[in-house]
């Protein structure tokens, strides 16, 4: 309601400035005056009305959208990654509010006057270096900053990560966890079908063990170092955390990671936020086709203890679809048979 109050006001003042200036052009005319005089003194005080009411209206919008900006990140490195973003911001701030106050400024007091000459001034040895030498400094120190968190986001992550897989593909995320070896199995696309969505190649061992979520939830502890190995089934996609401030695309045919520390649960966040009803989530960032909007995945952050115990109680999905042991080689199938539940019927 608020923006729409404000947007009728600004639209009022823009006619009324239209309607004074048409007025003193008007009387220009009347009184035989060049119509430049007049529009141009207009325009002058135009220049500085549209200055202070737009750093007027900067500053008090900012104020409003302040409700709306993401609370803190719920990751390490999702402080400094909005430690650059606010040092960026305020460096561009104040180089974007002296800069049009001097372009205001200046179109007015050097508007055009009668008798008036302006000085030729074709160079000036010293402003030039001036005005290369700091910004690039500046935006070498950004740039750096910014290559420093990033090198250290996608660097290679702690021994103890808890890996995750994350799959994308139209319209849904799917994940996958390592077993009790904490090993990922090898995957393979050309073994995708019907129930082993994720190509997962049985001839690998690691695989045995490895797990899906009934429940679809991703769920990852606090306080530890968590790895998303993140790939796509079929076109591109995005994951897309933005309260751990984090996004990777899901590239076919590219798998690609990211690791990152989550530093408060979903009930701390709930509680940070007196909203009993937030949840983390991920959401694909890449427009991928028409079911795009469907693709959430809700994640649910823990003490570590409790993700243990739901660890330690999911099954494999080996165990679930038993009629996959004829894809396992032959060395391999007493092993596998163990990972099978005991009332499990094998044909042979």
């Amino acid at each position: 309601m608020i923006t729409i109050v404000l947007l009728a006001g600004g639209i009022l003042v823009v006619a009324a400035l239209l309607l004074i200036f048409r007025i003193l052009t008007l009387l220009d005319v009347a009184k035989g005056k060049e119509r430049v005089d007049g529009a141009n003194k207009a325009n002058a005080v135009f220049f500085i009305v549209f200055l202070v009411v737009g750093l007027a209206a900067l500053f008090f919008y900012s104020k409003i959208a302040s409700a709306h900006f993401l609370p803190e990140a719920a990751s390490e490195h999702g402080v400094m990654t909005d430690q650059l973003f606010w040092i960026t911001i305020a460096i561009i701030m104040v180089v974007f509010v002296i800069t049009h106050i001097l372009l205001f400024y200046f179109s007015y007091k050097y508007q055009h006057k009668d008798g008036n000459k302006a000085h030729f001034y074709p160079h000036n040895n010293k402003l030039e270096l001036i005005w290369t030498v700091v910004p690039a400094i500046v935006l070498a120190v950004l740039v750096i900053s910014g290559w420093r968190a990033w090198s250290k986001i996608t660097s290679k992550p702690p021994s103890n990560a808890e890996e995750v897989e994350i799959m994308g593909y139209q319209f849904a995320w799917k994940v996958r966890y390592p077993g009790r070896d904490k090993m990922l199995g090898k995957y393979d696309f050309r073994l995708i079908d019907a129930t082993n969505e994720w190509g997962m190649d049985l001839s690998d061992q690691n695989t045995f063990d490895d797990f899906t979520p009934s429940d679809k939830i991703l769920r990852i502890p606090k306080g530890q170092p968590v790895l998303f190995r993140i790939r796509s089934k079929d076109v591109l996609h995005s994951v897309f955390a933005p309260h751990f401030r984090l996004k990777m695309d899901a590239v076919p045919g590219m798998p690609t990671r990211f690791w990152f520390i989550p530093t408060k649960t979903t009930q701390e966040m709930r509680e940070e936020l007196g909203n009993p009803q937030f949840n983390y989530e991920i959401a694909c960032a890449e427009v991928c086709g028409k079911g795009h909007f469907s693709m959430r995945m809700l994640v649910v952050v823990e003490e570590l203890e409790d993700y243990k115990k739901w660890f330690a109680s999911q099954p494999s999905w080996f165990s679930k679809n038993p009629s996959y042991l004829d894809k396992v080689p032959d060395n391999l199938k007493d092993m596998a048979k163990r990972m099978l539940p005991s009332d499990t019927t094998v044909s042979k």
